[in-house]
């Protein structure tokens, strides 16, 4: 393994404790059809020798009978491990592979590149800080090449690899190399991808995947496995902004009731004053628990458990902020998001769905489709509703109000799943642009059922023959 160290013999607790602070590194490989995703993943595994010798052999006997290599080893059967896949040479489903360097932990996705699998690859990016982007050198920039960098772009993915692939079949040509990297350029020109680069490569013989190609010596940048060690991450996490949704409340005991979780942004420590929301009510942090120790402060990206100096009514769905934070400013029914769409039934104004914001799901339904997306052009059209694979902007209509931050500033807070009512299949994903005004007519049944069945017994009390009072009807008007 290249992470092997003298400390494994000498003190294993040492190197697990050494290798638990790695940093985590988590990117995706996309692209268009068969332009080498799979096969760059087993060239990473393979070169960096993650791959164990039981796993090898499995990969050279399946050459035989699945290769699509011309009798080289097929190391893209590492990762295509579904029937369909290898009898077609083709990703179908995400797969995630996980291994580790001297410097970094990572997990790969690999996502298909048909267009009818767009939802796939819009699930493995969600959750990931790099992607890789293939374009196969025989063909230059494509649809699918477009559509993927655009979903990585909407999806917040601030640092982008745009791997050249199959310079083999391009004699190494430093000219085909620099004309599709200007295509590539003038179309992302829009897409607001910084941290951008572009590296030649050959996966099938591992030019330039981890170790340096003598094919192509006029390139003098760093190979694929130089950049995803040196990618700086420290900036991509909003540590500014405290949110804790809790998914889970921990009583073992009468003595102990502490609210499980992920912080998703900001710090927060011991003696901070928090407030929960929606309920408004505020308390102290008194302790901060993870893995049996008890920190002072835990940030973006750990999952920990709160304990509050006061007995308020905390429960699953409910997120804990500072109390600095106005809430009138991070809550409402009303949000406009970017959507991809995941069914094969069309999205439909007017339908009721649940919409699940980090741990907090609530009803709700799209009320109007402001525009859809051509991610080709990027150009916006009108439309009456969203098809497979689709993407537009949306307005959305709750009948809780919610606590999100815009998809931009907070990733954790600003994105939510919709799922169908019926089947409780996710059919889309959502990403908050803006909170819009609430709508008090859209407040939740029960809320209104409380209210007027207070009023009504207060005004029978003293108006025995009052018609009763209904609440909707008079939001309405």
């Amino acid at each position: 393994m290249s992470h092997q160290s003298d400390l494994i013999a000498e003190d294993i607790h040492a190197y697990l404790a050494q290798h638990e602070s790695k940093e985590l590194l988590r990117f995706l490989t996309c692209g268009s059809v068969d332009d080498g995703k799979s096969t760059l993943i087993g060239r990473l595994l393979h070169d960096s020798k993650m791959i164990y010798e039981d796993q090898l052999e499995a990969v050279k006997a399946d050459t035989s009978k699945h290769g699509t290599t011309g009798g080289k080893l097929d190391l893209a059967l590492l990762v295509d491990g579904l029937q369909a896949e290898r009898e077609q040479g083709i990703t179908i489903d995400v797969a995630y592979r996980y291994y580790s360097t001297t410097k970094r932990k990572y997990i790969i996705a690999d996502t298909p590149g048909h267009e009818q699998y767009t939802r796939n690859m819009a699930t493995g990016a969600s959750t990931c800080d790099l992607a890789v982007i293939l374009i196969d050198a025989r063909h230059g920039v494509m649809t699918q090449t477009r559509r993927h960098s655009y979903i990585a772009s909407l999806l917040g993915i601030k640092h982008v690899v745009v791997a050249i692939n199959k310079m083999d079949l391009k004699d190494y040509s430093q000219d085909v190399f620099e004309n599709i990297k200007a295509e590539y350029l003038q179309f992302a020109n829009n897409l607001g991808m910084d941290d951008l680069y572009f590296v030649p490569m050959s996966a099938l013989d591992g030019d330039n995947v981890v170790n340096a190609s003598e094919h192509m010596a006029w390139y003098k940048g760093p190979t694929m496995m130089e950049v995803l060690e040196s990618v700086v991450l420290e900036g991509d996490r909003n540590f500014e902004d405290f949110r804790f949704p809790v998914q889970y409340v921990n009583r073992p005991n009468l003595d102990f009731r502490g609210f499980c979780g992920t912080v998703a942004s900001g710090v927060v420590k011991v003696g901070d004053e928090v407030r929960a929301l929606p309920s408004g009510k505020v308390s102290t942090v008194k302790e901060i628990v993870v893995y049996g120790e008890q920190p002072e402060q835990a940030f973006a990206g750990q999952a920990v458990t709160l304990t509050l100096a006061d007995e308020i009514d905390v429960s699953r769905g409910d997120t804990l902020v500072h109390t600095s934070l106005d809430a009138n400013t991070v809550q409402s029914n009303r949000v406009r998001a970017h959507m991809v769409w995941m069914a094969e039934e069309a999205l439909k104004p007017g339908k009721e769905y649940l919409f699940k914001f980090a741990s907090r799901v609530t009803p709700g339904k799209m009320v109007g489709i402001e525009h859809r997306i051509d991610v080709n052009t990027q150009q916006h059209t009108a439309a009456e509703q969203l098809e497979l694979n689709d993407i537009g902007l949306i307005d959305v209509q709750l009948e809780q109000s919610v606590l999100v931050d815009s998809y931009g500033i907070n990733r954790a807070m600003g994105a939510f799943i919709v799922i169908d009512r019926l089947s409780n299949i996710t059919v889309g994903a959502g990403m908050v642009s803006e909170l819009l005004q609430a709508d008090v007519t859209a407040a939740s049944t029960s809320e209104f059922s409380e209210l007027e069945l207070d009023l009504n017994s207060l005004v029978r009390k003293h108006f025995p023959h009052w018609q009763a009072i209904d609440l909707r009807s008079l939001t309405k008007k």
